[in-house]
């Protein structure tokens, strides 16, 4: 803020929009709030709804609305105040909610939008420890669920049981607005395919993209199994991706373009006859978000520092055939990267 010349920061929460942000500064987690932070005083606005939580997960100056409404409320206190120049962030909200909270307020209103997203892309200790949290707890409800998985089970079926042993085991839930990834036989070749009623069958090759959440920072891991037997192009394909997968991972390290950890898995794939069949970027940061900064792909911009925290997840999809997904996450280290998901069964399963 100082750097900006700010004299406070405003965050909004609406609908739950921008909560992670909210979460990540004040500790609170309702679905409608403000906060309006200044160089030496922080206040946190909610309703009536969250008089009791708002006071127990945040050490912020506590605000209750009553007689104002939200909005009402932020432009009071900001000319209360005489504010002159007050940060937001553009990029978390829509024209009708800057309408509605900013546009009325004759001010000079910043775009702050990096602020909140550059301290959320670098992980401290508390939050390695939860996502490391959220992964085991995903290993090992996946291992359970195959225990049970047989022909005939819907992918419906199966996402259902897979999310109960994730909350069984001590998870909020599976990711934040998403539901998983379970796409069997032909399915398989679209690379965020819902699960629907579509039965298993033997020999059809089933990837899984999923994870767990806990105290608001998810996993995200994709793996893949087989019923009876694996088709052979299949296990060929799990190969090539195993390398690529490997061998980007090795490049992991401070100091690294994103797009040049992108660009080792591409070539594998690419010089085993597959380019125009991986159809994303290689992976992206994780955290509060399934998907936040640092992007690795083939237009990133972005230099890998240590405390990022990402996936690498190349997949070759093939229309009409099937395809498949390795995924993992990484911490970036000061010598290079931890796999937070211990990638240690990568392989195809068979079941």
């Amino acid at each position: 803020m100082s750097e900006k010349n700010l004299d406070a920061f405003v965050l909004i929460v609406e609908e739950r929009a921008n909560s992670e942000s909210c979460h990540y500064i004040s500790g609170f987690r309702g679905s409608s709030a403000a906060l309006i932070i200044t160089l030496d005083e922080e206040i946190l606005i909610t309703d009536g709804r969250y008089q009791t939580q708002s006071k127990a997960q945040s050490p912020f100056k506590i605000v209750i609305q009553s007689e104002f409404s939200l909005p009402d409320y932020i432009a009071r206190a900001v000319k209360d105040s005489n504010f002159k120049r007050v940060g937001y962030e553009a990029e978390k909200i829509s024209h009708a909610e800057f309408q509605k909270y900013f546009a009325p307020i004759s001010i000079e209103w910043i775009d702050a939008s990096d602020l909140i997203l550059k301290l959320r892309r670098t992980k401290d200790a508390y939050e390695i420890s939860m996502i490391k949290q959220a992964a085991l707890i995903g290993r090992e409800a996946l291992g359970n669920v195959l225990k049970k998985t047989r022909a005939g089970m819907s992918e419906i079926e199966f996402e259902i049981k897979l999310m109960e042993e994730i909350k069984l085991l001590g998870a909020e839930k599976g990711w934040a607005h998403d539901d998983f990834i379970v796409a069997s036989g032909p399915r398989s070749a679209m690379c965020h395919a819902p699960a629907t009623l579509k039965k298993f069958s033997d020999g059809e090759n089933v990837t899984v993209d999923y994870g767990a959440m806990v105290n608001g920072y998810m996993s995200d891991i994709t793996r893949n199994f087989a019923l009876g037997r694996a088709d052979k192009k299949i296990l060929e394909l799990n190969e090539i991706l195993l390398k690529a997968h490997r061998e980007a991972a090795k490049t992991l390290k401070p100091g690294v373009a994103g797009k040049d950890v992108d660009a080792v898995a591409r070539k594998i794939i690419s010089d085993a006859g597959y380019e125009k069949n991986f159809l994303h970027g290689l992976g992206h940061g994780l955290g509060l978000e399934v998907h936040e900064a640092p992007r690795l792909s083939r237009t990133s911009k972005d230099i890998l520092k240590v405390g990022d925290v990402v996936t690498i997840e190349p997949g070759i999809y093939i229309e009409d055939f099937g395809g498949l997904r390795i995924e993992d996450d990484y911490l970036i280290t000061p010598d290079g990267a931890e796999c937070l998901t211990l990638n240690d069964n990568q392989s195809i399963e068979i079941i």
